[in-house]
């Protein structure tokens, strides 16, 4: 049994926007825009600390599944791929997280 991964997920909200249709939750958020993507996004990821404050494993679980999907979704809706987001992170990989964040306030 194959795994589902954050490609699968990404495949999905690509198929539903290019489908369209009233059943699509995900083609709902799109027709709304990408401010209104940012703000579910936001909202979610509230609810995701809210969750991990609690400490409450089950409903971070479920508030990062969440959180995930409205990330992606709200990639979609601004044109950034995942694949760029990763090839940021990759570069990132190539220095200690201390240099990282100090390399991004210095403006390189």
């Amino acid at each position: 049994m194959s795994r589902f991964t954050i490609h699968d997920l990404a495949e999905t909200i690509d198929a539903r926007a290019a489908a369209g249709g009233e059943g699509s939750y995900t083609r709902k958020l799109l027709d709304k825009g990408a401010e209104h993507c940012a703000k579910k996004f936001g909202e979610e990821a509230v609810e995701t600390v809210i969750a991990a404050v609690e400490n409450d494993r089950a409903h971070l679980i479920a508030e990062g599944a969440d959180l995930l999907y409205h990330f992606l979704v709200l990639l979609k809706a601004r044109g950034v791929k995942l694949e760029e987001v990763e090839a940021a992170l990759d570069k990132r990989t190539n220095m200690s997280g201390l240099e990282e964040k100090a390399s991004r306030k210095s403006g390189n």
